[in-house]
């Protein structure tokens, strides 16, 4: 029996900052084929996806410059517009768990 391949966790860029990181720590937010946006917490809703510092540290950065819009291809919803700048301005993680935003 051979040993096992170190497997190398998979990296994304936030779009905010430009930093490469983990999968694990950015958040996913993403629009659907149908044209919602989300904020997915598991990273495998389907669509067109745009990643962000998962410690809102970006958040603000990307609400302010209309990063994620341009992004995404569409306007960022008021709901979701509305829980990343809580969540900014709280410090605290973007996602506990579980897919967010319009429903």
């Amino acid at each position: 029996m051979g040993r096992v391949a170190d497997r190398r966790a998979p990296g994304r860029t936030c779009v905010a900052c430009r930093t490469t990181r983990e999968k694990r720590d950015l958040i996913r937010v993403v629009r659907t084929p149908d044209g919602r946006v989300l904020l997915d917490a598991g990273g495998r809703v389907a669509g067109r996806g745009a990643y962000l510092c998962a410690d809102g540290s970006c958040a603000r950065i990307a609400l302010d410059k209309g990063i994620l819009s341009r992004a995404l291809r569409v306007p960022l919803p008021d709901d979701v517009r509305g829980e990343l700048e809580r969540r900014a301005a709280d410090d605290e993680p973007i996602i506990q768990g579980g897919a967010r935003g319009q429903e």
